[in-house]
């Protein structure tokens, strides 16, 4: 019996992270741009870099120590670990006073370890404090997206919300369908073709956003059958941008939906209510539910 191949995975341009999803084969990574390699960094890569980085900055002082560890005041005679600490207390500029540098050559080696202290601070502080300070998106998406009827008019359907306890202002809303494409010299494509929105623009995005692509004759979805959305690798994809009002700077989001994320006749569960005291709410845990039509 003849195995079948195993089915490959829907490549997704943009990942669920709100990231891209592609690998850069050959590229290599562009070491002349350190500033923006450290922006992108995760919070537990940049603080693993940055503590490696430091125990290797002290590793190498010390063994410029340890070459004359007699010029250093009250060390240990053989001692490595006295000369990795002595490099901390020069690198800080703690200088606790029971260690000294005695020799001229240990008195150049801090000079100079003492420089680079000093610039190494005030670098990655201002690296720090841009990451914090970075006006970043807190938007949330649905995870599937519904087609179902709307005002008599199939529909694609999806939720965005603001998580943060403020407002977006000026937010726009962009949707393309990309999908695989054939041209006529037989070369296979991805192309883009943008989708047009009932609403494209909300002025103020406080609570949830329901984006609504009607499906006419006009749209690129029109005609297209489940299977079809499948074999094309069709991926949906999103993009918000917006003025946060806390920080008056642009920001940006984005998001994507496949075959396996859609919805087919069905509609979102509603979320928007009321609180006992008569101020509007939103019940985030019912954000991605969704009903079959006539349930």
């Amino acid at each position: 019996m003849n195995e079948q191949p195993a089915k490959r995975p829907i490549a997704r341009l943009v990942a669920r992270s709100g990231g891209d999803d592609v690998v850069r084969i050959g590229a290599g990574r562009d070491w002349r741009d350190p500033y923006h390699w450290l922006l992108q960094l995760t919070w537990p890569r940049f603080f693993l870099m940055l503590a490696a980085l430091y125990l290797a900055v002290n590793f190498i002082f010390a063994g410029l120590y340890f070459v004359d560890l007699r010029g250093i005041g009250n060390a240990r005679p053989g001692s490595f670990g006295d000369a990795f600490f002595f490099s901390v207390e020069t690198l800080a500029t703690i200088g606790y006073g029971m260690m000294y540098p005695q020799s001229f050559y240990a008195n150049a080696v801090m000079t100079l370890e003492a420089l680079f202290g000093m610039m190494s601070v005030a670098v990655f502080a201002g690296i720090v404090f841009a990451r914090f300070s970075r006006p970043t998106a807190r938007v949330l998406f649905s995870s599937v997206a519904v087609i179902g009827p709307y005002e008599g008019i199939p529909t694609l359907m999806f939720r965005a919300a603001n998580r943060r306890h403020n407002q977006i202002l000026e937010a726009q809303i962009s949707v393309a369908m990309v999908q695989n494409e054939t041209t006529v010299e037989g070369r296979l494509m991805r192309r883009f073709h943008d989708l047009k929105l009932a609403r494209g623009r909300n002025p103020v995005f406080a609570l949830t956003w329901t984006v609504l692509h009607p499906i006419d004759e006009a749209s690129p979805l029109f005609g297209r059958s489940p299977q079809e959305i499948a074999a094309g690798e069709i991926e949906i994809v999103v993009t918000l941008t917006g003025i946060d009002e806390t920080f008056a700077q642009p920001i940006h989001a984005r998001h994507s939906f496949v075959a396996e994320d859609l919805r087919w006749n069905a509609r979102f569960v509603d979320i928007l209510g009321w609180t006992d005291d008569g101020r509007r709410a939103v019940d985030f845990r019912r954000f991605d539910e969704v009903l079959p039509l006539g349930d």
